[in-house]
């Protein structure tokens, strides 16, 4: 079953090859290789993205103090953003066309001040909406 939280059903969008470390990209390809070709179910917690997180401690995120409680608040305005709550299913297709619709508000919100939006920047999907 492929699991993805909240803020992965938005950003894993905008993947463009790079991540923490090798195993973290092959697994990112994966995913997204599944997502294509199976159902996804939204959780609530770890997921197959964080699976190779060198920052996933005790099945937490561990990349900064208080990481955890802001990704869990990122998720849950996500899936409002999305129409989605948590162990609902949705396809590749369905999700990715919902991302035009709530970009901007989640561009505003999120992107402005990731400490991924440099990687993001790089995809031409990720460009199109910010219109960069």
């Amino acid at each position: 079953m492929l699991l993805l939280r909240g803020h992965h059903l938005i950003c894993l969008n905008f993947f463009n090859g790079e991540g923490y470390d090798e195993a973290f990209i092959e697994n990112l390809k994966h995913t997204l290789n599944l997502a294509e070709k199976e159902m996804i179910t939204v959780s609530s917690c770890a997921d197959n993205v964080c699976a190779s997180c060198p920052n996933l401690k005790q099945n937490k995120c561990q990349y900064e103090e208080n990481a955890e409680e802001s990704i869990q608040q990122m998720d849950a305005k996500a899936l409002a953003l999305l129409g989605l709550s948590y162990n609902d299913q949705i396809g590749w297709d369905t999700l990715k066309n919902r991302i035009p619709e709530i970009f901007s508000e989640w561009f505003s919100l999120y992107c402005k001040e990731c400490n991924w939006r440099g990687v993001c920047e790089k995809d031409a999907f990720y460009r199109k909406l910010s219109g960069r």
